[in-house]
């Protein structure tokens, strides 16, 4: 190590003249000396290791040994005259020249006192880890002897970084060379020259050149770290950060088996688990998400063989299952949590960091073997409103209501057969008759969607408002009128009509900064029905959810009956029961898949607005919905009139299938006490009585889940007329309302709402329909009950949100879409009502 010398000027002048340093010598401040990803392993050694994270050992050659050895051998001049035709843009310009400077620095002997240096310094890192070998003794025999050979020439990842590495709004990751499973003197040396060589490959002169770093301003330092033997267990990399949408709260892992460097260079698909992080800190274990990866490759040590490491295949047994435990995870997610905080304090901002992660086959330990700050979603700009507009026209071919405000283009696929989605490509714009849950998987890779049924509340205008796709429904004949493989556009940006124009008509989007919205009384909540989506509608400025609906975890996560996975072995199709088999190969018990999915499509949503309320409308397909589930057709009824049938809450507490809702409740008791994430509000659809509420209840409090209890409340959607005239007793049972104004206008009107027969009656602005929120209003607040409104119309009507808000109601749950817009309106109308 570098002598302590008691005048801090000669300490210093040490420091930058020294060819060598250790990791224990250097920090963070000390990129200039070795460069980001060696100054951010001492920082961690020093200062996170009492934290209980664990960092290998290893020293790094400073900026000063590249330095020398460059100038020494005069090399600097030959680059500068090298360099001075390139161009970045000419491809057999660049090759050319990345060839020749890597050519110029291998041909060219290392300075002898960086030779000695290099070799006296790896020589002590073997006696750090010399008598390790009593850790061979736990392989195989034939490994015992390679093993005990590493404990004396200790083996280690050489690794090249760069002085302009690993900056906040510029990552250099992976511009240079690494090499693992490096032993002996000589393999050190020579794997150390060819990462002095490595700032020449032709990725990292493209990047330094568009990035403005001059080729001479930059350093190379080269870290020799104690390899971790991940090649006999997991490795991966994390972000304290979701990498996507720029979500904060959560932490994403990922693992593989074998060393890192497959997961780092994408050539195996990890598991991918999704931790959240605030209640981590609590003490409880978020595991948000667990995503199985195909992991069909692992890298190794090339034990007897010719190369340092080698790809061998991943046995199936090991590719079916996650190559981490829960503990494991939540471990990894701890400590992306500390470095994270770390390094923000340090930087004085927000830091999200990208960390590498090893485990050690022969001990067991995990460790973090490389850190750097995340340089995508950090430098990302605020929230943005976006507004669609035609720039230009062409022949209207079909209208319809208009579903959403966007504008969707592509080529028409029409298919009339849900058994054909097959045929489906992503992109395309679905033309079909109508859709159901069936529908979903293709639904969600469409640019847009056209149908002849259905008004504004049909299954394909709730779905592609949840996805965030125009659609345009009750058309009448567009699968007549539209022709397969027609290129056609689909707006929805001209008011309530939509149309269909022939052709790919220009179009632009308008951003919008978001800066000082106002605040309203009025709570603005939003309706959110896909997890997957969760994290990136976070940024959008609201105060919680007001509608989380379990049909589309169900349907598009789950796809079997919860009543088939509770009977698997009773199943009378045998072709759905392989399917379900399939489906849940990792339960041995099929009902835990049930709770598993539902539990992380709530956990997500609830996380990603933490600490705001989520209400989470508890199941409510009607009876032919959930026979269309797989294995659904045995255990559910025909029936005439599934609107008004067995649904909701009267499904709940009937023997028949009381014991499928109590999978729902255990989810939802997982993610409230598990998870940590108590801003879950359960409510309850379609509840006909006072007293089918007061059965509700007492079903869910034998799950666990009883009212009152860690702040459990429990709200009602009030749907149906007779809860605005029973209000009061409502209110006696639950916490507050929801209205759904879809269910309550069709009910208030006696008509069919998926009917197109009958959509233009149905419109929520009926005088009648008005008159029953009103009461609602009323009675609700005057028990002293929250009160608010998740349907559709003050989505579609700014009249009707105004409406709203005169009467005091409580919040209003949007589309994302409408959000911002209804937000501002209702700002306006509270100033102009003082409210």
């Amino acid at each position: 190590m570098v002598a302590t010398i008691e005048n801090r000027n000669a300490v210093q002048s040490s420091r930058e003249n020294a060819l060598v340093l250790w990791f224990e010598e250097v920090g963070i401040a000390d990129i200039p000396l070795v460069g980001g990803k060696n100054a951010s392993l001492g920082e961690m050694i020093q200062q996170l290791n009492s934290k209980g994270v664990n960092v290998p050992t290893g020293f790094a050659t400073t900026a000063y040994a590249f330095r020398y050895f460059i100038e020494r051998a005069g090399l600097k001049e030959k680059l500068r005259q090298l360099f001075s035709d390139l161009d970045v843009e000419d491809m057999n310009n660049l090759r050319e020249r990345g060839r020749q400077a890597r050519s110029l620095i291998l041909h060219t002997p290392f300075p002898a006192e960086l030779e000695a240096a290099i070799t006296q310094a790896y020589l002590k890192l073997c006696e750090r880890y010399n008598g390790s070998s009593d850790s061979c003794d736990r392989l195989a025999p034939d490994q015992q002897e390679e093993c005990k050979r590493y404990s004396v020439n200790t083996d280690v990842a050489v690794r090249s970084s760069a002085t302009a590495e690993d900056l906040p709004d510029a990552s250099f990751a992976g511009q240079q060379e690494t090499y693992l499973n490096v032993y002996g003197v000589n393999a050190v040396l020579d794997a150390c020259h060819k990462c002095f060589a490595s700032l020449f490959t032709d990725r990292a002169i493209s990047y330094r050149t568009i990035k403005g770093f001059s080729h001479f301003d930059v350093a190379l330092s080269v870290g020799v770290q104690k390899m971790v033997r991940s090649d006999l267990a997991t490795s991966g990399v994390m972000f304290s950060i979701d990498t996507e949408t720029g979500f904060k709260n959560a932490a994403l892992v990922t693992a593989a088996y074998g060393l890192g460097e497959n997961v780092v260079q994408g050539a195996v698909n990890p598991d991918e688990y999704f931790v959240f992080k605030p209640t981590l800190k609590q003490g409880y274990k978020p595991i948000l998400e667990k995503r199985l990866g195909s992991k069909e490759i692992k890298m190794v040590y090339d034990l007897g063989g010719s190369k340092l490491t080698k790809n061998i295949p991943v046995p199936e047994p090991d590719r079916k299952k996650y190559a981490l435990s829960d503990d494991e995870i939540l471990t990894l997610a701890k400590w992306a949590c500390i470095i994270e905080d770390h390094y923000s304090e340090v930087r004085g901002v927000y830091t999200p960091m990208d960390i590498e992660w090893a485990k050690d086959g022969l001990t067991g330990e995990l460790f973090i073997v490389q850190a750097r700050p995340e340089t995508v979603q950090s430098q990302k700009s605020g929230n943005v409103l976006r507004n669609y507009k035609l720039q230009g026209t062409g022949d209207v071919i079909v209208r319809g209501r208009a579903v959403g405000e966007m504008i969707g283009q592509g080529k028409a696929r029409v298919i009339l057969d849900v058994h054909k989605i097959d045929e489906f490509q992503a992109g395309e714009v679905l033309v079909t008759n109508k859709t159901d849950p069936d529908w979903e998987p293709i639904m969600k890779k469409a640019s847009a969607i056209v149908t002849n049924q259905g008004g504004r509340t049909c299954h394909a205008a709730i779905i592609a408002r949840e996805m965030g796709i125009p659609a345009i429904v009750g058309c009448g004949d567009a699968t007549g009128v539209i022709k397969n493989g027609q290129d056609i556009t689909v707006s929805c940006s001209e008011g309530e009509e939509g149309r269909v124009y022939s052709g790919l008509v220009p179009f632009e989007v308008v951003e919008t900064e978001l800066d000082n919205l106002p605040r309203t009384k009025t709570q603005i909540l939003m309706n959110v029905g896909n997890p997957e989506e969760a994290f990136g509608l976070a940024s959008v400025p609201c105060d919680g959810v007001g509608l989380a609906r379990l049909e589309f975890i169900i349907a598009n996560h789950i796809k079997a009956h919860p009543l088939a996975l509770m009977h698997f072995d009773q199943l009378q199709d045998e072709s759905v029961k392989r399917e379900i088999a399939t489906l849940t190969a990792l339960y041995t018990h099929k009902p835990d898949f049930f709770v598993d999915k539902v539990a992380q499509g709530i956990g997500l949503i609830a996380a990603a607005f933490y600490p705001k309320p989520v209400v989470v409308r508890m199941s409510d397909f009607k009876s032919n919905e959930y026979a269309n589930l797989l294995g659904g057709r045995q255990f559910e009824p025909h029936e005439e009139n599934p609107m008004i049938g067995w649904r909701g809450a009267s499904r709940y507490y009937d023997e028949k299938y009381r014991d499928a809702y109590g999978l729902e409740c255990k989810a939802l008791k997982r993610v409230r006490d598990e998870m940590g994430l108590t801003n879950v509000i359960p409510m309850i659809p379609f509840c006909r009585t006072p007293d089918e509420g007061r059965k509700v209840l007492a079903e869910m409090e034998k799950h666990g889940l009883k009212r009152g209890e860690n702040g459990l409340q429990v709200y009602v959607m009030c749907e149906i007329p007779n809860n605005v005239i029973l209000a009061e007793q409502f209110s006696e049972v639950f916490d507050g309302f929801s209205i759904g104004s879809n269910d309550l206008t069709q009910l208030t009107l006696g008509l069919d709402r998926d009917s197109a027969l009958v959509a233009h009656i149905f419109d929520e602005r009926n005088e009648g329909v008005k008159e029953m929120v009103r009461q609602v209003i009323a009675r609700a607040k005057a028990k002293g009950r929250k009160v608010g409104i998740c349907g559709q119309a003050p989505s579609d009507y700014p009249e009707f949100a105004r409406f709203l808000v005169e009467q005091g109601i409580d919040s209003i749950s949007l589309n994302p879409d409408s959000v911002l817009k209804t937000l501002l309106d209702i700002a306006k109308t509270e100033e102009a009502i003082g409210r």
